[in-house]
């Protein structure tokens, strides 16, 4: 472990004594405790172990095919075989996963955390030089991709530490012929395959069949452990790697399991997962919590088909659904979205980004269940917040911290913000990250001297402890003085019938230092500047009011569907 690593969480253990009573505990669902026990699991590689065991029925399932537990425990041992036999590293070097949501990523995953390795997610829509960057920046040894993204690492794969490329095709998971059939399809038909040529790969398939011949070395782990370089932005600068160990990994799957537990039915729930799993939200709440519960977990591989992702809704059975807010507004536009049967569906869950208003008012009217919002950054594994799941009824806060977390407002110089006024969100708790990955100056500028995490969000508390997220601190517009949230503006917008997306951003004034800006596509194709214009009059006080609106077909998001201020900037 890096020694910045250790650093950070020496420090975020000796101030981690929580407030004796939060308000919030008396919000708490009944049978969630305040805190929870650590040392039930000693690695993320225990809950496979124990799951495995426990349960018998389907744990994955993409594009018709299924790998149930048992099947999961094989393949993974076979994986890791492989890693520490024939591929040869050792305990503790970096494995790079490059795929969207399909069967071969749990195999992937926890067959890396099996060898005692440490797994470094990668966004298949990297290009090559972010994708060079997050190679040579983690050591990644090896690497786990699927074909269709091979162009992008043969630019760069001689600059990085990558000594094995494990390749594997969209249908390899199928069974034969259907797996024939799909990778040809892919590969000659869809031409979704670009031309690639690395010498001495080896593919999944197998890479599995090898290690299956090999024995297996069950790795002892702690919760010292690193278990995942998961990469961020954080606050500022380049592309980060936030060192997150077995024990933080644990510690937050224990808190939503606290949390989300007695509305879970064991072995029992459908999961619909279409936020990619490199994601850490969708890894966290979707891959992990659910598999420690016996789920079936349906991953939906291309969730912008709208028309082939409603048909999986349709077919499932879904009983739990998350995703960010575009995901839901996505979902209520498309055709046939109204018509699909909800009965079975209990659980929706929003987070990532703010859920608006208008989406949650219209979710609830067309599927009978409340969205609820939970809060989170990749530094906490993910998750701070969470609505109470016993109250539905979106409220516009994310909720209250979890068990086993303290949260703190704090101004710019570091103290308590007054009683009603806005903070920057602060964190402590065991799911914490340990710092930034061989980055001791970046680590200490989200660590306050005695350990708390800034966040970089701005909030303000409610009554009973809710939080009310305001804003991104960066992204704050201020207009002759007076602040003015994005997160606001959007909110007011989005309740116009005929817009169906919008995002603002601050942009330069002369007179007024910054004037607000939006970007809007429009439900209605009749929607005009005035008609918005008129709307916002009626809505927003004098210096929150729009001085630009600029009309797009779509506005740019990122692979999870986050909302890119950044590149709005300059249009």
């Amino acid at each position: 472990m890096a020694a910045n690593a250790i650093t950070h969480k020496e420090k975020i253990m000796a101030n981690a004594d929580l407030s004796p009573v939060p308000a919030w505990f008396g919000e708490y669902p009944k049978g969630v405790p305040h805190t929870v026990d650590m040392q039930a699991y000693a690695s993320l590689v225990d809950v496979l172990e124990q799951s495995c065991k426990r349960y018998r029925g389907v744990a994955f399932e993409c594009m018709g095919a299924t790998l149930d537990y048992a099947e999961l425990d094989r393949q993974t041992q076979d994986f890791a075989s492989y890693l520490q036999n024939v591929a040869g590293l050792q305990r503790g070097d970096r494995v790079a996963l490059m795929m969207p949501n399909l069967l071969q990523y749990p195999v992937a995953l926890f067959g890396v955390l099996r060898a005692g390795m440490v797994v470094v997610n990668v966004n298949p829509l990297y290009t090559a030089r972010e994708l060079e960057h997050q190679l040579r920046d983690s050591g990644a040894k090896a690497i786990v991709i699927v074909e269709n993204f091979c162009t992008t690492l043969q630019q760069v794969v001689a600059k990085t530490p990558i000594r094995h490329v494990i390749t594997t095709q969209i249908g390899d998971m199928e069974g034969f012929p259907k797996r024939l059939l799909v990778n040809f399809a892919v590969k000659r038909i869809k031409k979704m395959v670009p031309a690639w040529s690395i010498p001495g790969t080896v593919a999944l398939r197998s890479a599995l069949a090898q290690g299956r011949s090999q024995p297996y070395a069950r790795v002892k782990l702690t919760h010292d452990d690193i278990a995942f370089l998961q990469y961020t932005g954080g606050t500022t600068g380049v592309s980060k790697g936030a060192v997150l160990t077995h024990g933080n990994s644990v510690a937050n799957l224990q808190q939503i399991s606290a949390w989300m537990g007695p509305f879970i039915e064991d072995g029992k729930d459908v999961v619909i997962t279409a936020l990619p799993l490199y994601h850490i939200f969708a890894l966290t709440v979707n891959a992990l919590l659910f598999f420690k519960h016996g789920c079936r977990n349906v991953l939906v591989t291309n969730p912008r088909d709208m028309k082939a992702f409603c048909e999986t809704l349709r077919n499932s059975g879904f009983t739990v659904l998350t995703g960010v807010n575009t995901l839901f507004n996505g979902l209520l536009n498309a055709p046939g979205f109204a018509d699909l049967d909800f009965s079975k569906l209990k659980i929706a869950v929003g987070g990532g980004t703010a859920v608006q208003q208008a989406v949650a008012d219209q979710w609830l009217k067309i599927t009978g269940v409340a969205l609820s919002e939970g809060y989170g950054l990749t530094e906490c594994s993910p998750v701070v917040s969470f609505a109470p799941l016993d109250k539905p009824g979106w409220n516009g806060t994310i909720g209250v911290p979890l068990p086993s977390t303290d949260v703190a407002l704090l101004d710019d110089d570091g103290k308590p913000a007054a009683p009603g006024q806005p903070g920057e969100l602060c964190v402590k708790g065991p799911q914490v990250m340990q710092g930034y990955w061989q980055r001791p100056e970046e680590s200490d500028k989200v660590f306050t001297a005695d350990g708390w995490l800034k966040t970089g969000d701005v909030a303000v508390f409610e009554d009973k402890g809710y939080i009310r997220l305001v804003d991104r601190k960066k992204d704050m517009i201020l207009v002759s003085g007076f602040n003015v949230f994005p997160n606001e503006i959007e909110g007011v917008v989005a309740q116009h019938p005929g817009v169906l997306e919008v995002a603002c951003i601050g942009v330069p004034d002369d007179k007024s230092g910054e004037v607000v800006k939006i970007f809007v596509v429009k439900k209605d194709p009749n929607l005009t500047e005035a008609d918005l214009r008129k709307y916002c009059q009626e809505q927003l006080t004098g210096y929150k009011l729009p001085r630009y609106i600029t009309f797009l077909d779509e506005l740019p998001k990122s692979n999870v569907g986050k909302v890119l201020r950044k590149e709005l900037r300059g249009k």
